[in-house]
């Protein structure tokens, strides 16, 4: 049995219709705008990137083209793909494009700008702060008005709370240290009195030495201001000992040679006198 053509043609226009339909209902349309559930949007962006340095790497290999592509996401976080260099390739578009509009390139004018900014920004801020420092140190305060003066003020009240607190701490902390070295050194001091009456009483306690054995004698203490004087006193009497045994010898040595001469004239001698 044939089928007719008509009735072939209408079936594979069927089938093709429905598998459209189908594919359409599996896939659905996206509406282009941002997620607001934020687990969808951190998954379709991880997706989406992926596919998108997947794309990158294809077309650098199949085409041999030079690919920089860099992606920052919500948190700033970097992901780049680079088929030589991403610094190589953004200076050769810097290069291409400043000789195709025969001016400095747009990127470079904007950082010079935007730096510009941020310098006038910090000497605002220094400007600022250093006045503020003279104002803590009571200077260039005629230009401030009431208000500024009480917020001063109170600042001045705040600071001079917090040294003073932090002043009292150390000294608390340096009086707490003094407190415990004296604790010890009286505990020190009280051992050494301990040792020293147990030495006396042990002292107190011993034997006295016996008659017999060798007693040893105390030498006398030496004192260098009555040392020579003494010892001048002692050589002037001994000096006129001599003188005296010397007078008395040639006295006696006299009397006994007259004593002589006389028992030779046939004298005697009674009472020191010759008769």
């Amino acid at each position: 049995m044939q089928i007719p053509v008509v009735s072939l043609v209408a079936l594979v226009i069927f089938v093709a219709r429905r598998l459209e339909l189908l594919a359409t209902m599996g896939r659905g349309k996206i509406e282009i705008k941002r997620i607001e559930n934020t687990t969808s949007r951190q998954v379709t962006f991880c997706k989406r990137r992926n596919g998108l340095l997947k794309k990158a790497y294809e077309l650098s290999v199949l085409c041999e083209a030079e690919i920089a592509l860099i992606v920052f996401s919500a948190r700033g976080r970097l992901y780049e793909y680079a088929s030589n260099s991403t610094r190589t390739t953004i200076d050769r578009y810097k290069k291409a494009s400043a000789s195709a509009s025969g001016s400095a390139p747009a990127i470079d004018v904007n950082s010079q700008q935007y730096f510009q900014q941020e310098s006038a920004k910090l000497r605002h801020q220094i400007q600022s702060l250093q006045n503020a420092n003279r104002n803590l140190m009571g200077e260039s305060v005629g230009n401030l008005t009431l208000k500024e003066l009480k917020s001063l003020e109170n600042r001045l009240d705040k600071g001079i709370g917090r040294i003073r607190a932090k002043k009292h701490e150390l000294l608390f902390a340096e009086i707490e240290y003094m407190q415990k070295l004296e604790a010890d050194l009286q505990s020190e001091n009280m051992y050494l009195r301990a040792k020293v009456a147990d030495a006396e009483r042990l002292a107190l306690a011993a034997p006295p030495p016996s008659s017999g054995g060798a007693e040893l004698e105390v030498l006398p203490t030496f004192d260098a201001r009555t040392y020579y004087h003494h010892q001048a006193v002692s050589m002037l009497q001994d000096a006129a000992a001599a003188s005296s045994s010397s007078r008395y010898s040639q006295s006696s040595q006299a009397a006994a040679a007259a004593a002589t001469t006389a028992l030779h004239l046939g004298y005697q001698i009674k009472g020191g006198q010759l008769n």
